[in-house]
């Protein structure tokens, strides 16, 4: 986002963000649909799409990946969505963003490497069973 945006259009911006966070797939995907750019990202570099995988809402994240959310998209910090949903153990999440073809070892870190990094063997598991 830039400063160059209107009060109205930051504020309307800030509240899919939010619609994110909170899981509200219904009502994200009905601003989806009307237009909302599915790879939004806020001034982090996080997309609607790491939002709802950092924040364990599986359905959201299938929404967002069922309209064309990129799940190879990174946040300033080098994170994925998919190394979101492990940090937070999201199961259902990272089942469906592999299935939507995301890669353990793209980001920094990576998926797998967070997987690692915070003694989540379940998440490991799941990783290489993909």
């Amino acid at each position: 986002m830039t400063d160059d945006l209107d009060a109205e259009t930051l504020a309307f911006a800030h509240r899919m963000f939010d619609l994110a966070r909170a899981g509200s797939a219904e009502e994200l995907a009905a601003q989806l649909d009307a237009g909302l750019p599915v790879n939004l990202t806020n001034d982090k570099g996080d997309t609607l799409l790491i939002l709802a995988a950092y924040h364990s809402h599986p359905a959201t994240v299938t929404a967002l990946l069922a309209r064309g959310a990129d799940h190879t998209r990174v946040n300033d910090r080098g994170q994925s969505a998919l190394a979101a949903a492990v940090f937070r153990s999201s199961t259902e999440a990272v089942r469906a963003l592999l299935a939507a073809g995301a890669d353990p070892a793209h980001g920094s870190p990576s998926a797998a490497e967070t997987a690692q990094f915070f003694d989540l063997p379940e998440m490991t598991q799941l990783l290489r069973a993909g």
